[in-house]
């Protein structure tokens, strides 16, 4: 784990180069968002009450679980990771946004969950656009049917999209899949849908924000950068 002296000036950096990034784009910054999978409770509140971090992200149900008591506030929680039906339940009243809603059936869950805690939760769709088996998410031409399902449940409110590129080096590949969520997402917002506000692209991480901000993303999901190197094997919820 890095020192919190470190961090601080970590995240001083990556803010400088996401201004950067956005200027080189003439695009607004997007919101630092700091993924914080397998960061302590203790160091995620020293950099939301010491570096003025306003959001994080986590992927494990529990994992979350397990900081929550131990976070002092002050920054918007979201949900980013792959989340199971049946744990929606443990969360439903904890978290201000899941971003990582990749099927029908989840938001209908969440739908329910949050009607028990009389709330309205803000999620994002979650788009494949690299159609890659492994990983989940709505394929782009798949998303307005999907919309006008989730659209109508009354506590659920979709503000945008979130995506992943695939894995690649090369940044030319990683711009061609950013720009065409992007295009998906104008697309969308410019129909007007009722309950349907694109007002969030979640999409960039540490080894692809600069490409993501060049292609209009307003929200950067980064760790490694901050944090730096962890370990981040996927686990298996229990």
């Amino acid at each position: 784990m890095l020192d919190n002296s470190t961090v601080r000036a970590n995240i001083a950096r990556v803010r400088e180069e996401i201004a950067r990034a956005a200027r080189a784009a003439g695009r607004p910054a997007p919101l630092l968002l700091a993924a914080t999978k397998t960061v302590p409770a203790e160091q995620i509140n020293f950099a939301v009450k010491e570096c003025g971090v306003t959001a994080i992200g986590e992927n494990r149900v529990q994992e979350l679980l397990e900081k929550y008591p131990q976070l002092e506030g002050g920054a918007k929680l979201h949900f980013i990771g792959r989340l199971q039906r049946n744990k929606v339940k443990y969360i439903a009243d904890k978290v201000d946004m899941i971003e990582s809603v990749d099927s029908v059936p989840l938001a209908q869950e969440i739908e329910k969950q949050a009607k028990k805690h009389n709330r309205v939760i803000d999620v994002l769709l979650e788009v494949n656009t690299g159609r890659e088996e492994q990983k989940g998410g709505f394929m782009p031409e798949e998303l307005e049917s999907a919309l006008a399902e989730i659209a109508p449940l009354p506590h659920l409110h979709v503000c945008g999209l979130m995506a992943v590129s695939p894995v690649t080096q090369k940044s030319e590949e990683k711009s061609r899949y950013f720009e065409e969520t992007y295009q998906k997402f104008i697309d969308i917002s410019a129909k007007k849908l009722h309950n349907i506000d694109m007002n969030v692209l979640s999409m960039g991480m540490t080894d692809s924000y600069s490409e993501a901000i060049a292609a209009g993303s307003t929200e950067v999901r980064l760790g490694s950068a901050l944090f730096g190197r962890r370990d981040i094997t996927p686990k298996e919820e229990k």
